[in-house]
């Protein structure tokens, strides 16, 4: 059974900074949504940070998943991870997931 994390990401440091690792982050992301491993992710606004939607399949993948993140490598966030249970709209998020799935 599937488990979903919201996963918050708040900047430790200006934008200016930030925008020098995101084309790194946000490539890795690209790797993890064509694996099926995140559904969805963005800037909030205004751009004070983001947000990340994982699903896995085990709640130990998570933190293995964001360990690899460059902007966790570089220690320029502050993580706060939310496991989430959805219950109405599943079905649309299982299919968003699959269409990152090989």
């Amino acid at each position: 059974m599937a488990l979903y994390a919201f996963v918050a990401l708040k900047y430790k440091y200006p934008l200016e900074r930030m925008l020098q690792t995101v084309d790194r982050h946000r490539a890795y992301l690209r790797e993890l949504h064509a694996r099926g491993k995140m559904i969805c992710s963005g800037p909030f606004e205004p751009r004070t940070g983001g947000a990340l939607l994982l699903r896995v399949e085990d709640e130990a993948e998570i933190a293995a998943i964001l360990a690899k993140d460059p902007f966790q490598m570089e220690e320029l966030v502050e993580t706060t991870i939310h496991k989430w249970a959805p219950n109405i709209g599943v079905e649309g998020l299982e299919a968003l997931a699959a269409r990152g799935r090989p």
